[in-house]
């Protein structure tokens, strides 16, 4: 059974920076692909990055490209999504996802497709 536990959330400024981790465990992580999605209040939750396991290519949303970065550190089997230069509009819950890659074509950021999901952690940002 796959669990995925963020933390890292908490309230913040304008302009701050924080980095959200997620630990994964429950099995081989190398045919996955990992995501970070947010949901703000009364919104859809959507799509922030997402990052194949095995060879660590990476997908942006537009709003967060050049601010945050996702990665990953294979022996700890954590994902992390760093994020800089952050905006009011940044304000949200934060999940980590995860589903086994569907190869050539594969859309990161169709929440649809994940499988396992972590319980959240908010961040806010104060203007």
């Amino acid at each position: 059974q796959v669990q995925l536990v963020e933390s890292g959330g908490g309230l913040v400024q304008t302009g701050d920076s924080l980095r959200l981790s997620c630990a994964a465990s429950g099995r081989t992580f190398s045919s996955y692909v990992m995501a970070w999605f947010r949901q703000a209040p009364g919104k859809e939750r959507e799509f922030v990055a997402g990052i194949r396991w095995s060879h660590g290519v990476t997908v942006y949303t537009d709003s967060v490209k050049g601010r945050f970065t996702i990665s990953r550190d294979k022996a700890k089997n954590t994902m992390y999504l760093q994020m800089n230069s952050l905006k009011p509009e940044d304000t949200a819950v934060y999940y980590c996802a995860a589903r086994e890659g569907l190869g050539a074509g594969d859309d990161y950021s169709a929440r649809a497709t994940y499988t396992y999901w972590g319980q959240g952690t908010q961040v806010t940002v104060s203007s």
